[in-house]
């Protein structure tokens, strides 16, 4: 019998949008903000199509709802994004050092921040703290291998 293979590459589109604040820092964290929060209020317009075309049925108060509920979706994960990147960039400044260190950290300190802005209590914001470490330090890893 003749063997066949198949081979081939998934690739996605690299969009970059660049905006110059005059800092390292600053681009670093909007950009963060940007992308993540674009991502998460497409996630949240996905997810109410989904339920619109379930219903079968679209008002006015459904796509303000649509609208309204992209907009915090894509506030809360774009700050988080952005606070993440900002942390891992100050990290590196201070530690002198690119590596998976500073995701570990700035997971860490983004983790805390965001629970206590939460007002969790002080055990809770310790565990966010330990896993936005290993979310961070993880994705750093699996970014190392590709």
């Amino acid at each position: 019998m003749p063997l066949s293979s198949i081979s081939g590459s998934v690739s996605s589109p690299k969009v970059d949008v660049a905006i110059d604040m005059g800092n390292p820092f600053l681009n670093l964290t909007v950009d963060g903000f940007l992308k993540i929060g674009a991502v998460a209020a497409t996630r949240a317009a996905a997810e109410d199509t989904y339920h619109i075309i379930k219903k079968g049925s679209i008002s006015s108060n459904d796509f303000q709802k649509t609208l309204k509920k992209m907009c915090k979706e894509g506030a809360y994960w774009g700050t988080v994004a952005g606070l993440y990147v900002g942390m891992e960039y100050g990290v590196e400044r201070i530690r002198g050092r690119r590596d998976w260190k500073n995701a570990m950290l700035g997971g860490a300190v983004t983790g805390a921040l965001v629970s206590a802005a939460s007002g969790d209590k002080s055990d809770k914001i310790a565990i966010d703290a330990i896993t936005g470490a290993a979310i961070a330090t993880a994705a750093e890893f699996i970014n190392y291998l590709t």
